[in-house]
């Protein structure tokens, strides 16, 4: 069964519900497919008049604004030691690399980077607690935060709910390309996401080794 087949059996509350609570735990750092959630639930929301394309844009938004902040909170609360602790878990998204690549966006970019996050899987999941473990200004955060979660959410909701009719007739017809289209999409972020924590690491044992040499520039 589709997801959007499924949302079809769900009261309109419940969707509302559902939307934003799973927005809400993958803005928070756990791996949700939110943003398939919240297209399915905007098309149904263009076949089905119970279902009010812009309350489910608010939920989905205020999903995505309140998820990131517990995030930012957990992350800025754990500090260090849970960046740490998370590498040890799960090294292959925490490492040192990883984490060293982040801390370098979000100095350079500081606030685009917790806005543009909310447009790049990985990041969307990442970003409050990064941003929390990196103490960015939480002012700077919360505008970042706001402005990133209604863009995101409320711009995906409006534009799948007027582009409804076609957008579903187009993926039930080319669903299995549209699944490899997403999935070649996701395969390049991993590798030029992987290719930056690379360089990043080599650029840390490189100053490790030469303590007298000057530190690499952006």
């Amino acid at each position: 069964m589709h997801v959007q087949d499924w949302l079809e059996t769900v009261p309109a509350v419940s969707i509302y519900a559902l939307v934003g609570l799973v927005i809400g735990l993958e803005s928070l750092g756990i791996p949700l497919p939110g943003e398939i959630i919240l297209v399915s639930a905007a098309l149904l929301s263009s076949q089905h008049e119970g279902i009010n394309p812009v309350v489910l844009g608010a939920c989905a938004s205020l999903g995505a604004i309140v998820g990131d902040s517990i995030g930012y909170a957990i992350g800025r609360k754990g500090g260090r030691p849970l960046l740490a602790w998370l590498g040890a878990k799960f090294p292959r998204h925490f490492s040192e690399g990883h984490v060293a690549t982040a801390e370098r966006s979000f100095q350079k970019w500081g606030m685009w980077a917790v806005f543009f996050g909310r447009f790049i899987a990985l990041l969307r999941i990442f970003a409050g607690p990064l941003a929390g473990v990196l103490r960015m200004p939480y002012w700077k955060f919360l505008i970042a935060n706001v402005l990133g979660g209604i863009v995101w959410a409320g711009g995906t909701t409006a534009v799948i709910y007027y582009v409804g009719v076609v957008a579903e007739s187009w993926l039930k017809r080319f669903s299995w390309l549209g699944l490899v289209a997403a999935v070649l999409v996701g395969l390049a972020s991993m590798l030029i996401v992987k290719r930056k924590a690379k360089r990043a690491s080599a650029e840390r044992a490189e100053a490790g080794a030469d303590p007298v040499a000057a530190p690499a520039g952006d």
